[in-house]
């Protein structure tokens, strides 16, 4: 990328792989594998791209940790790609387990459109998208300008996007996240969204309680009723929803070209405590297909490309900082292979996503894998000092989820 006057624009160059591979000598006898990946990924927070060459890096660590015989680490520009353009590149450099000299199966996804039944009911359909659509975008306008999100033990201070983030992992199973999706009629991003919740409220509840205990106050934990805790979700806007074919994306004039493609929507969460678990799963289902019906992304992504061909790059960014700052965290949910794959002949034994940089102190990203599904969390220590405890309150959550589905299943089965 280079700058012409006031513009930047991409231009053709030769590249150079000795200045984008890089393969650090790594003490074999390190005691402690898994903190010298994390601090290897959190330093390049402190360590801009350089602008002068294609902005992406491959770090390879021969290195065993506790998931992997080494690891290796992607480092690329946001600007290049969206989240479903970088892993459609990673599957199209990788071949299956079973097959090496096969492409991964790329798991697509049709947006079908709903078949009315009858005009009356497309008309009230119609009437409905339209003002959900204008509520929606009210609501984002109102959020650039004013309403902040409640401060909380997972919200960011000004200055949180320059700060160190540390990114840790969990894999879990995917059995448990299909059964849950089956049993409740649901989709995986309902499950993984109901899963968050609940997360963020056994966090919250337990950072609430210490205050409490600290200060020796009682009844803090009310304060869960107040809280404005909204997410901000990247949402894939291309004809086509899932991972396409590399080809495909990088055919001239295609409908699901690479770039980044996506539009924001503000999703409020439920923070809560149930007594029945699945209640999390239901809320995060009825706020979602609400979200649906509406073009909140879609006007979100035109009017960022409006901003930005009309009054430049610093406003449009100066906009899209604030939608971030006055929310709470970032969610995201990509779907992967679904079949195990190789990488250059090394079996993959897990992908991690995860971006910085933006004005949020908690990320989190879900990225399914074969049969696994792997919750990636970007956090600045400053704010959540033990993302490994937030670790464990997504896999209690599942868990305590995946029971009460299980006793429920039993019930009407009785």
């Amino acid at each position: 990328m280079v700058k012409e006057g006031r513009t930047r624009k991409w231009i053709p160059t030769t590249v150079n792989l000795d200045n984008h591979i890089i393969v650090p000598e790594i003490d074999s006898n390190i005691e402690h594998p898994d903190r010298f990946v994390e601090d290897y990924i959190s330093h390049f927070t402190k360590t801009p791209l350089d602008l002068s060459k294609p902005l992406w890096e491959l770090h390879l660590l021969n290195i065993k940790t506790s998931d992997a015989e080494a690891v290796a680490i992607f480092r690329i520009h946001h600007s290049v790609g969206d989240g479903a353009s970088l892993i459609s590149l990673l599957l199209a450099a990788t071949r299956k387990t079973s097959d090496p000299h096969a492409l991964p199966t790329v798991p697509t996804k049709n947006r079908n459109s709903e078949r009315h039944r009858s005009w009356l009911f497309s008309i009230w359909w119609g009437l409905l998208l339209i003002w959900h659509t204008l509520v929606d975008m009210l609501l984002f306008t109102l959020t650039i300008f004013f309403i902040r999100d409640t401060p909380t033990p997972l919200k960011g201070a000004p200055g949180v996007a320059l700060n160190t983030k540390r990114f840790v992992n969990h894999t879990v199973s995917m059995d448990d996240i299909k059964l849950i999706k089956n049993q409740m009629q649901t989709t995986v991003n309902d499950v993984l969204l109901g899963v968050t919740q609940a997360a963020l409220t056994l966090y919250l509840n337990r950072a609430y309680d210490q205050e409490a205990n600290f200060n020796g106050a009682k009844g803090r934990s009310s304060a869960l009723k107040n809280i404005r805790l909204r997410a901000s979700i990247l949402v894939n806007i291309r004809p086509v929803g899932g991972i396409q074919d590399l080809a495909d994306m990088m055919a001239e004039k295609s409908k699901v070209r690479w770039g980044n493609i996506m539009g924001y929507i503000i999703l409020p969460f439920d923070i809560a405590i149930y007594e029945n678990p699945l209640e999390y799963i239901r809320k995060a289902k009825d706020r979602i297909d609400r979200k649906k019906h509406s073009l909140e992304a879609i006007c979100s992504y035109f009017c960022a490309k409006a901003v930005l061909n009309l009054l430049g790059v610093k406003v449009a960014a100066a906009i899209t900082e604030r939608v971030l700052f006055n929310t709470s965290i970032a969610f995201s949910n990509v779907a992967g292979p679904v079949e195990e794959i190789s990488f250059l002949g090394h079996p993959v034994a897990y992908i991690a996503p995860s971006v910085y940089g933006h004005p949020q102190a908690l990320t989190i990203h879900f990225q399914s894998y074969a049969n696994k599904m792997t919750i990636s969390l970007a956090v600045d220590p400053l704010v959540i000092p033990d993302p490994y405890l937030l670790c464990d309150d997504f896999e209690q959550s599942l868990k305590l989820i995946r029971d009460a589905v299980q006793r429920n299943n039993v019930v009407h089965l009785v």
